[in-house]
């Protein structure tokens, strides 16, 4: 690839990518080595040109481009100035740049904060990617014939024509998870970056090798209730208080449940100006949180913005949700709408409560994974028979046929099981287990217990849909999502608690409520769980297409949306199948 043509494609990357980040763009080409880098920017540190990217070292030792925030980079700065570092700006981004200068690839296990970038040592001719520990920025690459190209979406590598061959494979993926688990994506040999993790491309031999960089230290159990009442409390205040730094307007989400009420509230109690709050609700009464919101609004000051979303919004907005979900999944519909609405009200980033459920034991998982140990020392030829049960939870039973930690998982939140899949895509049920169940297994997976759930939830659910979604959706109005639960300090504690203390299995997170006790009202967490739901059975019923049976291929989808009409199918199923319908 010539110069120009490989300039003209990153410029075509970037356009793909404007959306989220609309306030400058950037090049940075050494075409000695054949490199070059393009940065859209959403500017929320440092607003003024000194945060232009790519960015360079005083000395243009090395180049970044770089996607998200480095919560403790005041310090890292602080340290990087008495080593003698001198800086140009009072960016983050800079910080990264000088920290690997001075420390090497040992700086990136130093960073805390989600982060995904790309940083060129201009002496070493190599180029690193390096993706956050927990994963909440996403990074595809894509290597082909000595060339390697990297991007935070998906769509940028179609639109920039590098390469639009999909994985055949992906709908099998999709079918089963509800979403595209990493590290595969719709197109073919495009993979997400594991978290924690860093490629190195030799720019010399067109080589490349990944490594770990993050590395969870050794538990030191907390057994004393206390002690972990204190610990918490001190955690989460410390991870809300540093992700609200930021130099252009930042709010909360809230929606009425104990994560985010519990952020609203601290960081309430630490912003010096006043908080924006961005809340969402229905007129459906089954979906309305606003008493519950109420009850945390009614205890912090600032401004408190809370829309109303009906049927109408949702058809008429369905369009552009499905283009700008990048790739298919059955989840973050709800942040698309919210996070418009935080743009509208002038927000650039916000605090989300994404993250507490999956720590301290919020989803019904926690409780059902112990059955599976059951199930599993049952004959063989029951998981097979399961496939002849007419309703969805027995059917789910034949994901144990397979001997895998990902057949547990999918038992637990599968949304077809093989045999639906095969006859949905026309191909053998053989087929569609080699696909699913192909990766190496993991040691020390199956004990079945509090902590192999929290597992299943953090490096499954969250990872793949949670996390992915929450990025994509947000960017695509501009605006940056932080997760402090997920701060990878809190994370450390949380993981340190003792499970008998940790989990409760008559109250979901009893540990988090009662240590805060004295701030979240009561009529936030006793009450029924709810999560950040929409009406998307009744809305989705009524959707011309998402509801009409005609368009569907195959009598398997037809009878399955008919069965969703009458009440007999949840919604996820019937709008991953509607998705499907649309690409393949």
């Amino acid at each position: 690839m010539t110069p120009k043509a490989a300039r003209e494609k990153v410029i075509l990357m970037c356009d793909a990518l404007k959306h989220g980040g609309p306030d400058d763009e950037g090049y940075f080409s050494d075409e000695t080595v054949g490199l070059f880098f393009g940065n859209r920017r959403l500017a929320i540190i440092d607003l003024s040109k000194n945060g232009h990217q790519p960015m360079t070292d005083i000395q243009q030792r090395a180049w970044i481009t770089f996607n998200g925030e480095i919560y403790n980079y005041p310090e890292l700065r602080e340290e990087l100035l008495t080593l003698g570092v001198n800086f140009q700006s009072n960016t983050d981004t800079e910080v990264i740049i000088n920290a690997y200068l001075k420390w090497g690839v040992a700086a990136f296990s130093k960073l805390r904060g989600m982060f995904a970038f790309a940083l060129y040592d201009k002496a070493r001719a190599t180029t690193f990617l390096v993706r956050d520990s927990t994963g909440i920025k996403p990074l595809y690459y894509f290597p082909e014939k000595g060339s390697l190209s990297f991007a935070s979406e998906v769509r940028a590598f179609r639109m920039a024509g590098i390469t639009d061959e999909s994985d055949p494979n992906w709908p099998i993926r999709f079918l089963a998870f509800g979403h595209l688990p990493e590290p595969y994506t719709t197109l073919k040999n495009v993979r997400s970056l594991p978290k924690g993790h860093y490629l190195i491309w030799e720019h010399n031999t067109e080589k490349f090798s990944i490594a770990r960089f993050y590395k969870a230290p050794e538990k030191k159990y907390i057994t004393d209730i206390q002690q972990a009442y204190e610990a918490i409390r001190e955690s989460l205040l410390t991870a809300v208080k540093r992700q609200l730094i930021s130099d252009a307007p930042i709010g909360v989400f809230l929606s009425g449940g104990i994560d985010s009420s519990l952020v609203s509230l601290l960081a309430n109690s630490q912003k010096k100006q006043k908080l924006k709050t961005v809340s969402i609700f229905f007129n459906e009464k089954d979906y309305d949180e606003r008493a519950f919101q109420s009850a945390v609004l009614k205890k912090i000051s600032g401004e408190k913005h809370a829309h109303l979303v009906q049927l109408q919004d949702f058809e008429e907005q369905f369009p552009r949700i499905i283009s700008d979900m990048d790739m298919p999944t059955t989840d973050g519909i709800n942040t698309w709408f919210i996070s418009k609405y935080a743009h509208e009200d002038g927000l650039k980033a916000v605090l989300s409560g994404v993250g507490a459920d999956e720590l301290f034991g919020g989803y019904p998982s926690f409780n059902r994974i112990k059955y599976i140990e059951y199930l599993r020392r049952s004959p063989s030829p029951l998981f097979f028979a399961a496939n002849y049960f007419k309703t969805d939870r027995y059917r789910k039973i034949s994901f144990l046929a397979h001997n895998h930690y990902l057949a547990d998982y999918l038992l637990l939140r599968g949304l077809f099981v093989p045999g639906d899949i095969a006859k949905i895509l026309d191909t053998d049920t053989s087929e569609v287990g080699k696909v699913l169940f192909n990766e190496k297994k993991i040691n020390g997976l199956g004990a079945y217990n509090e902590e192999q759930a929290a597992w299943f939830e953090t490096n499954l659910y969250m990872q793949n849909q949670l996390l992915r979604d929450t990025d994509v959706m947000s960017m695509s109005h501009g605006l940056e999502v932080r997760v402090p639960f997920l701060d990878e300090d809190f994370q450390q504690l949380a993981a340190n608690i003792s499970p008998e203390i940790r989990f409760n299995k008559n109250q979901p997170k009893k540990i988090l409520i009662d240590s805060f006790s004295q701030i979240l009202p009561e009529a936030v967490w006793n009450r029924p769980k709810m999560g950040f739901t929409f009406p998307f059975q009744e809305w989705m019923g009524n959707h011309s297409e998402i509801s009409n049976e005609h368009l569907y291929r195959g009598k398997f989808a037809q009878n399955a949306v008919m069965k969703f009409k009458s009440g007999q199918m949840h919604w996820s199923k019937v709008f991953a199948l509607y998705q499907v319908q649309l690409h393949v």
